[in-house]
């Protein structure tokens, strides 16, 4: 059983999420901004984070700001963006120690304002951020861009998505276009910012030994988002999705040695669907252990991958299979994998395949509820998805999924494009 329980309140012009729990020594905050994909605006979004932890009003540089992170106990300051369905996130993290545990009663009052002037007031000059940071930060984000080709796995994965939502926001990688960054001005991503500020869905997560009446307090008084628009509505995007007769294969060729055959399907299920339990149990046995049907069968007995696995992305409905394999095992390795997703339709796995799975999945929800990031990404899912599925309650939805519906989760998945990145010279039968 998870015991902790989140208490919401909606202040300043923000949700504010607090979770009390003795489970840790330390205190986490965390802002998460989020807005709509968009191909504009992505890139802009993407730099925002690392320029954002580079300075506030107060503390100008980063090696100021790392002085006052030192004088909070070492408190830890980290950024990023990501994105989940048709929504681009932006995170701020702010882990810091329990003033129960040091010589201090206003630790967590000062950090709060520092965290506040991180999100709400960096470093400006004339409007805009610092000529100097703005173009390091902007090389360094250029670098993670360029960097994904390296790396023939995530490559990989970015190139199916490509193809397969090439009419839809979640195309966009989550990091931007490095074609764009030539385009960035410090003033026009500054402008952008500010946009960020007043338009975005913002929702702050406490965690740690905390008294839910005294951070309300505390929040009320020391973060507040004075340019937001209170009439900012959260609707749902409506896309046309494009339905397949036939899959859509894409063939690309690298210099490389082990092939990687990836493959996108459409599910037709999202967190807030009734049956996404069961699609989370479906997943388990298909490709997300290693006793699932592909890393069993695709790795184990036939040895046809150096890896096989199958992932679902909660919020956009889609079922991802990566794996790695001989330039010369392609089709092998596609025809055993679509095998595994036919056995699944077909009710191919017992009532104790169904049991071990859902140990597993449950085993793997309550461990990530030990880590104080885990409880706000898993919490953070109800805001993106819309609805309202605790931790606990999907624990309990999936304990009563039943073989039926996995099948007839099985039975409406569709495979929409596949993807393979092979060694130059290979002939390919697609």
């Amino acid at each position: 059983m998870i015991r902790e329980r989140e208490y919401i309140y909606d202040i300043n012009g923000y949700s504010l999420h607090i979770v009390p729990t003795k489970k840790f020594k330390t205190i986490h905050l965390v802002a998460k901004f989020k807005a709509p994909l968009n191909r504009e605006d992505i890139t802009k979004r993407a730099l925002i984070p690392y320029l954002l932890v580079q300075g506030t009003i107060h503390y100008p540089t980063r090696k100021d700001l790392e002085e006052k992170l030192d004088d909070l106990y070492g408190s830890v300051l980290t950024a990023d963006s990501s994105k989940k369905g048709n929504e681009h996130i932006i995170s701020v993290r702010f882990d810091m120690a329990n003033e129960k545990f040091v010589k201090s009663n206003t630790l967590f009052q000062d950090a709060l304002r520092l965290f506040s002037e991180i999100i709400f007031k960096p470093h400006i000059n004339n409007g805009a951020f610092p000529t100097k940071i703005f173009q390091r930060e902007k090389m360094t984000l250029k670098r993670k861009i360029e960097a994904v080709v390296d790396d023939k796995m995530t490559y990989a994965n970015m190139r199916l998505i490509e193809e397969m939502c090439a009419n839809e926001r979640y195309r966009m990688p989550a990091h931007g276009f490095g074609e764009d960054l030539d385009g960035l001005t410090s003033q026009s991503v500054y402008q952008y910012y500010q946009e960020m500020l007043s338009k975005d869905g913002l929702d702050l997560y406490v965690v740690g030994d905390v008294e839910q009446d005294d951070i309300v307090e505390l929040f009320s008084n020391h973060l507040k988002r004075e340019i937001f628009k209170s009439n900012h509505i959260d609707k749902d995007i409506e896309e046309q999705i494009i339905t397949r007769d036939k899959e859509k294969m894409i063939v690309e060729y690298q210099d490389i040695q082990q092939a990687k055959l990836h493959m996108g399907y459409r599910t037709s299920l999202t967190f807030r669907d009734k049956l996404y339990p069961a699609l989370h149990v479906f997943n388990g046995l298909f490709g997300a252990f290693p006793s699932s049907k592909l890393f069993i069968n695709v790795r184990e007995k036939n040895s046809l991958a150096y890896y096989a696995a199958s992932r679902i992305e909660s919020h956009k409905g889609l079922l991802f299979v990566f794996s790695g394999i001989a330039p010369e095992d392609y089709t092998a390795a596609k025809v055993i994998i679509d095998e595994q997703l036919k056995a699944m339709q077909a009710g191919d796995f017992t009532e104790n395949d169904i049991q071990k799975t859902k140990e597993l999945i449950i085993n793997q929800i309550k461990e990530t509820f030990d880590h104080p990031q885990g409880i706000i990404e898993l919490l953070y899912q109800q805001v993106v998805g819309k609805a309202d599925l605790s931790p606990q309650n999907l624990l309990e939805a999936i304990r009563q999924v039943t073989k039926q519906d996995i099948i007839r989760v099985a039975q409406a998945i569709q495979l929409d494009t596949v993807y393979l990145l092979t060694k130059e010279g290979v002939e390919i039968d697609a």
